[in-house]
């Protein structure tokens, strides 16, 4: 880094007479007007470009005096930049560029079916037709079609095959190539997706005999409505224990562009749909009443024992999933939700215990109100008069007897 200081007057007629008797002087002054001033010696060494205040010089220095940081005008502290520091000057907006360029683009999920352009089979067979004629005739013209055909009598004068014959000719059976080449069939509950050098030029869902243009990509889709049944896959319920979920899928193919092009196989992307929103979905709910207690089904609380509910839930979050890709879900069902292999064992012994420890309750409970109901008709109607001692005796009597009638049913 270098730095500039000037000489003043007085240090200069000094140094004049000084100099004299020394020798050599110095060269005078190129600037007659200069003034100077004090620069603290920490500015000439300040180069950092984040500093955002700078220094008020006087006004009498002039910028030729003074270069590198300590030169910069002054910045105000008001002003803020986008990186949220005083007096950086916020960078004029650069406009974000425009991909696609039309408003026709085929990327992703932007693809929407539209009907391709396609003539009837009549069409193609009569264009054919036309080509076919035209060669056998442009052959007859030139005298080159075989004697062994009956028929075939050269015609008088014939030169061969020249130019004119050969352009006959390729255009015949360009024609002929077009026309019996475009030909197609429609079947019903399928549909054909037409690209031409990668871009989606429609689909085709008419049946019969159709043209088509041959040079167009025909990728057939199946429109039917069908159904899956997938393997034994691997979830849990709210409280983490293992399960093993197959459950059966309506569905079908609403818009082919989307199923075709939006997605490298739409069949195994339901598959994997399915899976995930089967973890998901289970994953929020107790496989039984008895793992949650009282938040069970006791109270009303919805288990994987409730075949509707999880189907219903199951096929909204599917349908969620796979309508941007062109697939249209009608209903997504349990057939068997049942534990791992591995806890299934324990599973089962926990849920008798739980339904036993339920009948004791239900049964203790009838056998306290049949007692207290026999005690008060017994008092109210003065049959007896018990004391504590009577009555407690009397209470633990009728307890044994119609518990142990409850255990003999």
């Amino acid at each position: 880094m270098s730095t500039t200081t000037e000489r003043s007057p007085e240090s200069d007629e000094g140094r004049g007479r000084g100099g004299a008797a020394g020798g050599a002087g110095r060269p005078p002054r190129l600037i007659h007007s200069e003034a100077t001033t004090e620069i603290p010696v920490h500015l000439l060494f300040r180069d950092d470009p984040r500093d955002p205040v700078g220094v008020a010089l006087p006004s009498a220095l002039p910028s030729a005096v003074v270069r590198g940081p300590a030169a910069r005008p002054r910045v105000e502290q008001g002003t803020r930049g986008d990186a949220g520091r005083p007096g950086v000057a916020p960078p004029s907006p650069v406009p974000a560029p425009v991909l696609g360029g039309d408003a026709d683009s085929d990327s992703g999920l932007d693809l929407v079916e539209r009907r391709a352009r396609v003539l009837p089979g009549a069409v193609g067979v009569l264009a054919g037709g036309v080509g076919a004629a035209g060669c056998v005739l442009a052959l007859w013209w030139a005298g080159a079609l075989p004697r062994s055909l009956p028929g075939a009598a050269a015609r008088p004068g014939a030169s061969g095959i020249g130019p004119a014959q050969w352009a006959v000719l390729a255009g015949a059976g360009a024609l002929a190539l077009f026309g019996f080449g475009g030909l197609a069939r429609g079947r019903v509950g399928g549909a054909w997706v037409l690209t031409l050098f990668g871009r989606y030029r429609g689909s085709v869902r008419r049946t019969g005999l159709l043209w088509v243009n041959p040079l167009l990509l025909r990728r057939r889709v199946d429109v039917r409505l069908r159904h899956w049944r997938s393997e034994p896959m691997a979830a849990v319920d709210r409280s983490g224990v293992a399960l093993r979920a197959v459950v059966l899928v309506v569905w079908r193919v609403k818009d082919t562009a989307r199923a075709a092009l939006a997605v490298a196989d739409h069949q195994e992307y339901l598959r994997e749909c399915v899976e995930a929103t089967a973890a998901r979905v289970l994953s929020r709910l107790p496989a039984d009443a008895f793992h949650d207690g009282a938040r069970g089904a006791a109270e009303g609380g919805p288990t994987l024992r409730d075949a509707e509910a999880v189907g219903e839930a199951l096929t909204r979050a599917l349908a969620a999933q796979a309508e941007p890709v062109g697939i249209e879900v009608f209903s997504v069902q349990p057939t068997r939700i049942e534990y791992a292999p591995e806890v299934a064992d324990a599973m089962h012994r926990r849920r008798v215990a739980a339904l036993d420890a339920r009948h004791r309750d239900s049964v203790l409970t009838s056998v306290v109100d049949s007692v207290e109901d026999t005690v008060a008709r017994l008092t109210t109607r003065g049959l007896v008069e018990l004391d504590d001692y009577e009555r407690k005796a009397l209470v633990k009597d009728l307890t044994v007897a119609f518990y142990t009638g409850h255990g003999e049913r």
